[in-house]
């Protein structure tokens, strides 16, 4: 009997926190998903070699897996223009503080990349009494697929979009007498802006999930629009790859099948939120 009634008292200082209260909780979640960015960056920061040599740099040589197999493909089908074996980028610095301004960016980014499946999680916790126990049944899977897809998109966008990024732009020139040096913020703006790009998109899916959830999205008008949204996934792979027709078709394949899942995501959805209730 006790314990109920303490569960009843429990439940009822639940419902009355007020905007302070939750403002207090948020803040909590934030300070953890904080620390845990910090924690990931100071470890980023320490292994320099790591981070700058076999990963961030590594798009703008030769020897990079993506570049080799392009190569291969190029040899193959005889499109010489897909190979950059002969690939030698020059990335200078001018700034006093230049190097060390960026390793402390890149150590900040690598950080939160790593840490978004528990920034997510730390989310997902501050919603959760929000939910009715059908929704919170419905989302338990939602914070490791928005994770794998946000995941999937870096690494789809690392191993293929950056590498053709900066081959495409760092040999490309208007005459042979002008030679590039391409600034190091410039390449790493570059690399970081396009790998989150992706990744961003690659969470179309889960954005589809919420707008039907709350009425905004039907899968009959994503389905009546379809071909608008594949001319809208065209320019959209124009803005974030090369200005070349290989790199975009390449790109726009896997928006194409995300759109598609995205339906079928907004179809389920509906059906579970609204025809049910109806």
């Amino acid at each position: 009997m006790a314990e109920e009634i303490n569960s009843k008292k429990e439940t009822k200082q639940e419902k009355v926190m007020t905007f302070w209260d939750h403002l207090e909780e948020l803040r909590g979640h934030l300070v953890r998903s904080l620390i845990a960015i910090v924690v990931l960056a100071v470890i980023a920061f320490i292994n320099r070699e790591i981070i700058f040599d076999k990963i961030i740099l590594a798009p703008s040589r030769p020897g990079f897996l993506t570049n080799k197999g392009l190569c291969w493909i190029a040899e193959r089908l005889q499109l010489n223009a897909l190979c950059f074996d002969d690939l030698n980028l020059q990335i200078i610095n001018y700034k006093m503080s230049g190097q060390f301004l960026t390793h402390m960016y890149i150590s900040i980014v690598a950080g939160f990349i790593v840490a978004f499946p528990y920034i997510l999680w730390e989310l997902w916790r501050f919603i959760k009494p929000a939910m009715y126990d059908k929704e919170k049944k419905y989302s338990q899977g939602g914070v490791f697929i928005s994770s794998l897809l946000f995941m999937l998109g870096v690494l789809f966008s690392y191993f293929l979009i950056v590498p053709l990024t900066v081959n495409f732009l760092g040999t490309y020139q208007v005459s042979a007498s002008v030679e590039n040096k391409i600034q190091l913020s410039s390449y790493i703006s570059t690399v970081v802006s396009v790998t989150f790009a992706v990744g961003l998109v690659f969470e179309l899916p889960i954005l589809v999930y919420f707008l039907t959830k709350i009425g905004v999205l039907t899968p009959a008008f994503l389905k009546k629009n379809r071909s608008y949204m594949f001319v809208a996934l065209l320019v959209l792979s124009a803005i974030i790859t090369p200005p070349d027709m290989f790199s975009q078709v390449l790109v726009v394949i896997p928006l194409i099948l995300l759109y598609e899942i995205s339906i079928g995501v907004s179809k389920r959805v509906y059906r579970r939120t609204f025809e049910e209730i109806s």
